[in-house]
């Protein structure tokens, strides 16, 4: 559950500013689920805010973005960072990435306001598969594509085995469920190959399709119950780890 400062909720529900809000918390017209509020308290989503006896709260429903993150773009929440993907997107409502996809490459990125199916996407256990195709500097050897299947050390670690299918000369499809900082990057400069593109095309059971570099769509129905699916039979594969 993500805690947010009780002004700063009420500013964003538009009744008035933070500086605003402070003096109204300050004069004891505030309450939280019906209890006087007090200066610094943290809320939730869930908690009911009302000002003068008037419920306040902002019900934003949960938001499931598919969002085609172009090159140049940071995944990152901070709004200082210049090309930061919040910025970026500029959605009406307070969403944030799920995971990251580093500036060079593009491709898919979830999107939301639920902080839940977060913490079941982000567990490493779960193996949930992301695939992206690359193109590298130089001719695609079988040796380079059976070395990538099977594991690379690199961080202090060896990649777990994966899928990887050779598109042309210098392309290669590639489905991974680990998410090593820039895993595939590290993959290929290991084998003295340099990535010059790579794009993310799915996650888990959602595609990027003809979503257009800089553009998103909403999860259809049908995606975020089959998504809430695997993430729920993965979490109960692994209970007793």
């Amino acid at each position: 559950m993500e805690y947010t400062r009780l002004n700063k909720a009420i500013a964003e529900t538009g009744y008035c500013s933070r500086r605003e809000a402070d003096k109204l918390i300050e004069s004891g017209k505030v309450k939280v689920n019906g209890k006087k509020a007090e200066m610094g308290v943290k809320v939730t989503r869930e908690d009911e805010i009302s000002v003068k006896g008037q419920v306040v709260t902002k019900t934003v429903k949960s938001i499931y973005l598919a969002f085609h993150k172009p090159v140049g773009i940071t995944c990152t929440t901070d709004l200082r960072i210049k090309g930061n993907i919040i910025s970026y997107i500029n959605y009406p409502e307070r969403i944030f990435p799920i995971g990251r996809l580093d500036k060079p490459s593009e491709g898919l990125i979830f999107m939301t306001n639920d902080g839940d199916i977060v913490n079941k996407i982000l567990r490493s256990r779960n193996n949930h598969e992301k695939e992206y195709i690359v193109t590298v500097n130089k001719k695609i050897t079988s040796d380079f594509i059976k070395r990538m299947g099977n594991g690379i050390p690199i961080l202090d670690t060896v990649t777990k085995k994966c899928r990887v299918t050779k598109v042309n000369n210098y392309t290669f499809k590639i489905v991974l469920t680990q998410g090593l900082n820039r895993q595939i990057r590290r993959m290929c400069e290991y084998l003295r190959y340099d990535v010059t593109s790579l794009k993310r095309l799915r996650i888990m059971n959602i595609s990027l399709g003809n979503i257009k570099p800089g553009k998103y769509r909403s999860f259809t129905k049908k995606e975020l119950k089959d998504l809430l699916n695997l993430c729920e039979d993965s979490r109960k594969t692994h209970d007793g780890f």
